[in-house]
Order: structure tokens, then sequence, then C-alpha cells
């Protein structure tokens, strides 16, 4: 039994930027998050941009009004709903408020948290200064600003690698904590190696380079041309997006199977030689980590999250983020070596890291509920832990949202059954 099933279960209002159909980082570790909350007991209650899904692991999807993003219209970028926001998170009474990679949502639900005195973690996910960068959209500074402000108004934000820590700390971002992403160790394995599958990708018994992620212009997939040059490979792109059908025609010798999840993963992953990720704005790269748990040695940019992940001469190598010669040797030495790859993330389970951000949630609310006995007044700022307003007490004797007269009953709109 976990420390944490001896514990009282919390009630977790889960805000993302991204949720299901939507298939990215973002989504993939909120799932995550959703499924280990659930297997312990836990109550959650998802906010989500877009149409999609009305529940997920048996939990209340509440779906909110979403545009195309820019430049990327099959991504729909959230929009404050303010009222049906706060309507749903009042209702649920949540324990603690998870802010999943926060833009336009995030910043929304962080005034309604401050008002009610609700505790809040927000994980930095998404690199999106970098992002309008690679797009050559404007207000890159302007996206700064909303982010640390929105991040300055959380008790604890939540980075996945060291060189985000550094990148958010130079930047003024207050409370900052590591928390890395977990992996299915069992889902991604070198097990799931299929002779038969190669045998269809490369019919002339070439080494496999593959790249599994979005198809879309910060990746920078069309790096991938410089390694199609390579004698006795073959190159396959997994994924799907914008970018796709100019891809095809950079890279008319590689093979794309579209997006792919399940079981068709796994299998594609273990059945590589080498992985090669291209994008260079990555605060982590889970599309790293699964190929490091399936056995295949990784080639990526010595930039961000992979700095983590790669270890050069034992699980991979790192290019410099705009070489393409450095890429494309990279590339050539790994070919024929899968050592080490596996044993430097086995130990990264989501079991592990799941037990790291409950953590975070109760050292938060431990927090808050001290702020509130001690009977602080506004007057500060909430990034400072001065400015809550004194929360009722609820359920355990937690801090509440102050409504006026009594804190909101629980809410019931969870589903009955599981879904995936």
């Amino acid at each position: 039994m976990s420390p944490d099933e001896t514990r009282e279960p919390l009630r977790v209002a889960i805000v993302t930027e991204s949720f299901l159909p939507q298939v990215n980082g973002v989504t993939n570790s909120v799932c995550r998050v959703v499924d280990l909350l659930a297997d312990r007991g836990h109550e959650v209650l998802l906010l989500a941009p877009g149409p999609g899904p009305s529940s997920y692991a048996g939990f209340p999807v509440v779906r909110l009004p979403s545009l195309p993003l820019p430049l990327y219209r099959g991504f729909p970028m959230g929009l404050p709903a303010r009222r049906v926001m706060t309507a749903a998170i009042r209702a649920f009474s949540p324990d603690v408020l998870h802010l999943a990679s926060p833009a336009l949502l995030g910043s929304a639900a962080v005034e309604t948290a401050r008002r009610w005195a609700l505790p809040t973690v927000a994980v930095f996910q998404t690199d999106l200064p970098g992002f309008a960068g690679r797009y050559r959209l404007p207000g890159r500074d302007a996206l700064w600003s909303l982010l640390r402000r929105t991040h300055a108004a959380v008790d604890r934000t939540l980075v996945p690698s060291s060189a985000t820590m550094e990148t958010l700390s130079d930047r003024g971002f207050p409370r900052l904590d590591l928390w890395r992403r977990g992996v299915d160790t069992r889902r991604f394995s070198p097990d799931h190696r299929d002779a038969e599958l190669r045998r269809g990708l490369a019919p002339g018994g070439e080494a496999i380079v593959g790249y599994v992620g979005r198809l879309a212009r910060d990746k920078r997939v069309e790096m991938l041309a410089h390694v199609s040059r390579l004698r006795g490979i073959r190159l396959v792109v997994v994924g799907d997006g914008p970018e796709r059908a100019r891809l095809r025609r950079i890279l008319p010798d590689a093979v794309f199977t579209g997006q792919r999840t399940g079981g068709e993963l796994s299998r594609l992953y273990a059945s590589m030689d080498v992985f090669v990720h291209t994008g260079a704005d990555e605060t982590f790269c889970q599309a790293l980590q699964e190929a490091l748990a399936s056995g295949v040695p990784v080639v990526a940019p010595a930039s961000g999250g992979p700095l983590d992940l790669v270890l050069p001469e034992r699980n991979g190598l790192l290019y410099a983020p705009d070489s393409a010669r450095e890429l494309r040797v990279a590339v050539g030495r790994l070919v024929h070596n899968r050592r080490g790859a596996r044993p430097s993330v086995e130990h990264r389970t989501w079991d592990a890291v799941g037990e790291q951000l409950l953590g975070h949630y109760r050292a938060v609310i431990a927090s808050s509920a001290e702020l509130a006995a001690r009977g602080v007044g506004s007057g500060g700022g909430a990034a400072e832990g001065a400015g809550r307003v004194p929360a009722s007490p609820g359920r355990s004797g937690r801090g509440r949202p102050e409504t006026g007269a009594s804190a909101p009953p629980p809410y019931t709109g969870r589903t009955p059954e599981r879904s995936s």
C-alpha cells in the first residue's frame, strides 16, 4: 500500500489548455495524472477547451469554448469562459486546483483561485514564447509577461527539466520545483520489438530511424531530410499534423504511418534502431523517454528537456540544435548501437512521479490551511503567500472557497464508469 492510500482522498480540479481528442504532450500528461488519481481513490474534475469527450477515467470533463489557433487550425485555443469555469469549480469544491500548462484558461482559473483562497499548483510544460517564435507570431514578450503573472499568482510551479527551471528562474518566476514526467515501462519496452513489422517497414533490411510526434512547424521535422541521405537506413515518421503534406514532399522515401496509439505505437517504438527528435523548444520531450524505455538510443538537440534525458555515449547523442551535419553524424554513429537506453529511464515510473505530485498537492494544501488558521488577511499578493482570503472551514477542516454563506456542496457529476 502506498503512503497516499492511508490518507484521506483529495478533490482535484484540473484546468488544462489541451485535452482529448487532441494528442500532444499536455494531453498525455493530464491523462496519466488523472489515471493515477483515479487509481488512488481521489476525485477529479477536468475543464478543457473545445469539443471532445465529456468524461475520462470516470470523471466529468467540462468543455469550454475555443477558437482555432492561428496557423494551426487543428489545435483549439481555450477561451476564458469565466462564468462556466467558476460555476464548475465552485460546485466541485476542490481541495487543490491543478493548472496544466496554463495560458488563457489558466489565467482565468487563477483569478478564481485567488478569490476563494484555493491552493494552486501549476505545471509549466509548453514553451509558448518559443512556439510563437517558430511561427513568427507577434507578442512573444507579452506572452512571457502573461505567463510570469499567472505563475506568480499560484502556490507552486512545477517544471519538467533543469533547463526550464533555469530559464524561468532567470525570468523571475517564483516558487519553482522540479517535477519530471513518468513513463509506462510495460507499454514501452524492448519486448515489443516486432520482426514482422520491421520487415514491412524496411523490406531491404535497412536500419530503421524513426520520429514520433506532431508534424508541425515548431518540431522542425524537415531536418530529417539530412538523415535520409545516409546509406542503409529507412526513415519512419509517426504522427500527424498540419505539416504532413509538405513533409511528404520533402521526405519522399520516408514511411509516414500517421498517428498511432496503444500497442501499435509500442511496437513502432521498439522496432526502431535509432530515435531522432528535431524540435528545439522542448521543456521535457516525453517521446525521447518513451523511445529510451523501448530500448532505442536517441538523438536530440542539445537544448531544453533533452539535456536531462540524453546521456551522451551512454543512451544517445546530442547535436547543436541548428546543425544538420551534427544531426546526420550522430544518427550514423548510433545506427548499430542499442546499448544503455532503457536503464536510464526505467526508474521513472508514473507511480514514482505520481507520489511526488501528490506530495506537492498536500504541501500547498497544508500551507493554505496554516494561513487560514493564522487568520492572514488581504493586503499582499498571493504570490507572496500573504494575500489569501481566509477560507471557510470545510471537509476535514481544510480551507474551502468563501461563497458569502457556506461552502458549496460536493460536485455530483462524476460518471459511473471509467473511460479510456
